[in-house]
């Protein structure tokens, strides 16, 4: 019997809440980490935090702090961290989470127990302490406002927020100031503005000193956002970037953001801008704006005091962006060649954004999710799609801790996020003309992935002309071949008339400008190569055949070959053995491979 069948999410969190220290205190916490981190319970900046750590006790710690997390930003998921965590391989590693699926199952928790109020401090003075002086600490404002009432706030609405799912609605009180930072839903990042450009400012790798606002697919440093938003004549971002018209400088004053000193721009003699890394400590509770001078001064000083001491953990933190460039020289490529067991693929990173969402993987016939991909094949599909699909050998998850595929945010609003259903639509086929890789207005197949320029494909396309469901060149061969299947010699599939077989020729040629990546044979060579007619008395490429085929020049399917045949011979005539010549060996090779397919030609 499944222990949460009969329970709620809100006694799922009470006994959550009251095992947190007890989970906290298992051994090699690895596993159970992953697992959080694979059903995205957990983002992976605390996920590495903890794996970095030494010592057990510190584990312990972290450990403890990633489950307050998950109380306070994923409660919504707790039924989801109880079916994780009871799942057979985490029981067979972990007796703790044994023996509380057997305190859920015998009833012997007592969910009816009713917790004392939490309380931030025990010292009854502090409580005069005006709001916004809370040494950095962010508060709710419903905390703040909790002693105002008189001896009636038994019932106050406190210990239900604990409870409460996140909402897009604003919490604050009627009448208080909707100051949006100190929303439950925005305690992990803020939409922030600095220009025309917007953003989401991830707090905690702000705190650390990490690249932290992330914006158009791109992370960026608070300095290099204030360029991007067009504001580098500014020279302080503090006031450049913003949230809800609000400048961070302000934020960071009141405590409700905390940041290292980023390093300053300073000008050359030659009136340009260098940068300067620097380890710097915590910033003071006020920031005069006028101070940036005196400051970079300091900074400089406070660089040669300290920058030898930082901690293993700000160096680690730091190194993921230092990794050596030959680690993951192999994985530069803006496409990434995957497998997952017999399912193979291509990654595309601009179009990764999570493991359910993004169809970033493209098959022969289709895109993909990760998530999708991993059920290509049957013996992985109950499998975490991080560790089941590899590149070159290595796990997606190592690419993921690398940095070189990067996760979009929870508030992300980018086409491939999108849950919209034209977006999704969209995202099932190419973003690139299937025959010249350019992108642009483009016809899409309805039936496989791939796009289209009107007068790329073959036969050339009528917008207007086009109907609901247009398929392309590639699938009506697909469709139509069983009628051409009979076999046939090549001297009778030489002889056959063009119109007879004009769908195969164009199937021919499409292959070959898909598979000419460079161009080099799509155009007329003698207005490109030097002397070219010198040597090649009879020139010939993709082009010209194209619009022969459309005008109907051909009259039978041996003129058609001879005309592509020709192109690879004058090829190998003019580069020998060069890349190039290389390059036309290989695409003849395909042309009359495919040739033989599709004319069935007896081998």
């Amino acid at each position: 019997m499944d222990p949460l069948f009969f329970l709620n999410e809100k006694d799922l969190l009470t006994f959550f809440h009251c095992k947190k220290t007890e989970i906290s205190c298992i051994e090699q916490p690895f596993m159970f980490l992953t697992q959080l981190r694979d059903h995205h319970l957990i983002p992976e900046d605390r996920y590495q935090k903890i794996i970095r750590m030494k010592s057990q006790p510190q584990k312990q710690k972290g450990v403890y702090q990633v489950l307050d997390w998950v109380e306070n930003q994923r409660s919504d998921c707790i039924k989801l961290f109880w079916t994780c965590v009871f799942e057979d391989h985490i029981l067979r590693q972990y007796p703790t989470f044994q023996m509380l699926k057997r305190t859920l199952i015998d009833g012997t928790f007592d969910f009816s127990v009713n917790l004392p109020e939490k309380e931030e401090t025990s010292e009854e003075p502090k409580k005069e302490e005006k709001p916004g002086k809370k040494n950095g600490k962010r508060r709710e404002s419903g905390e703040e406002e909790e002693e105002d009432p008189g001896p009636s706030t038994k019932s106050t609405p406190s210990k239900k927020k604990k409870y409460q799912k996140p909402t897009y609605n604003s919490p604050i009180r009627k009448g208080s100031k909707e100051d949006i930072w100190n929303w439950p839903l925005y305690k992990v990042q803020l939409p922030v503005t600095c220009g025309d450009k917007k953003g989401t400012l991830h707090r905690d790798k702000l705190a650390n000193g990490e690249r932290c606002i992330f914006a158009e697919k791109r992370w960026f440093t608070p300095q290099t956002f204030e360029d991007f938003g067009g504001k580098k004549s500014s020279k302080n971002w503090k006031t450049s970037i913003r949230c809800q018209d609000t400048p961070l400088l302000k934020l960071i004053q009141e405590g409700h953001l905390s940041c290292p000193r980023f390093p300053r721009r300073k000008l050359t003699n030659q009136s340009g801008q260098r940068r300067k890394r620097l380890e710097g400590r915590q910033p003071e509770d006020t920031i005069s704006v006028s101070d940036t001078e005196s400051e970079d001064e300091e900074e400089e000083e406070e660089e040669g005091e300290s920058g030898e001491t930082e901690t293993d953990a700000n160096r680690d933190v730091e190194g993921q962006d230092d990794v050596p460039a030959d680690d993951m020289s192999e994985f530069r490529s803006d496409c990434l060649s995957v497998t997952c067991g017999a399912a193979s693929g291509t990654l595309h990173k601009y179009r990764f954004s999570s493991g359910a969402y993004g169809k970033c993987i493209r098959t022969e016939e289709k895109w993909l999710t990760p998530a999708e991909f991993v059920q290509e094949d049957a013996a992985y599909a109950n499998t975490s799609w991080m560790k089941s699909i590899v590149c070159q050998g290595t796990p997606l998850s190592v690419l993921l801790d690398r940095r070189v595929l990067i996760f979009h945010s929870l508030l992300c609003k980018c086409r491939s996020c999108s849950k919209k259903e034209e977006d999704l639509l969209e995202q099932r086929n190419d973003d690139n003309c299937f025959v010249c890789g350019r992108e642009g207005d483009l016809v899409c197949c309805d039936q496989c992935p791939r796009a289209f320029h009107s007068d790329c494909h073959l036969p050339a396309l009528d917008k207007g002309a086009l109907g609901e469901n247009w398929l392309c060149t590639y699938c009506v061969l697909q469709v139509n071949q069983p009628i051409y299947a009979s076999d046939r010699t090549l001297t009778q599939a030489l002889e056959s008339s063009v119109s007879d077989f004009m769908l195969q020729c164009q199937y021919l040629l499409l292959q070959l400008y898909h598979s000419d990546e460079q161009h080099i044979f799509s155009a007329d060579p003698c207005k490109s190569v030097p002397r070219y007619r010198e040597f090649i008395k009879n020139p010939m490429w993709f082009d010209k055949v194209a619009e022969k085929l459309g005008n109907r020049s051909y009259t039978s399917v041996q003129q058609f070959y001879s005309d592509v045949t020709l192109i690879f011979n004058n090829c190998a005539k003019f580069n020998r053995d060069n890349e190039f010549g290389k390059l036309g060996t290989g695409l003849s090779q395909l042309f009359h491979s495919q040739f033989r397919s599709v004319f069935s030609v007896q081998q």
